[in-house]
C-alpha cells in the first residue's frame, strides 16, 4: 500500500522529511494543544498573560498570537509557553512555601539608618 504525502504548515516528522501521513494528520485544530500567551508591552518591562490559543507548534502559536492579542502593534515580544508545561504553587500550601522567607530579615531593609539625602525611598 503507498502512502501519499500532504505537507501542512510546522509538520516536522520523526524522519525529518517534511511531510506527514495523511492517515496520522486526520486531526481537528480543537486536538491542537493549547498555549498560553505573554505580551511585553512598548512601556512595560515584563510580559503579562493575555490568553490562551491552540496551535500545532510554536512558530504557529506565536503568529497567532501576534495576529490575535497584538492588532494595535502595542507588543514588543511575545511568549507563548504550551499549557501541560506550566505549574503553579498550590494555596493551600502557601504558608509552608513562604516561611523560610520569614528568617531573612536582611530582605527587608527597615533596619537601616538612611541619611536625610536619600529622601525618595
Amino acid at each position: 500500500m503507498q502512502y501519499i504525502k500532504k505537507f501542512y504548515y510546522g509538520d516536522i516528522p520523526e524522519d525529518k522529511s517534511g511531510g506527514a501521513f495523511i492517515e496520522q494528520e486526520k486531526r481537528k485544530a480543537s486536538d491542537w494543544p493549547l498555549w498560553e500567551v505573554f505580551i511585553r508591552s512598548k512601556q512595560g518591562l515584563d510580559h503579562k498573560h493575555v490568553g490562551s490559543l491552540h496551535a500545532a507548534d510554536a512558530q504557529m502559536a506565536i503568529e497567532n498570537a501576534r495576529d490575535v492579542y497584538t492588532r494595535r502593534m502595542e507588543g514588543v515580544s511575545i511568549w507563548v509557553v504550551e499549557s501541560r508545561h506550566v505549574v503553579a504553587s498550590n494555596p493551600t500550601e502557601a504558608e509552608e512555601l513562604y516561611d523560610p522567607a520569614a528568617d531573612k530579615v536582611y530582605r527587608h531593609p527597615t533596619f537601616y539608618d538612611l541619611p536625610d539625602e536619600v529622601n525618595h525611598m
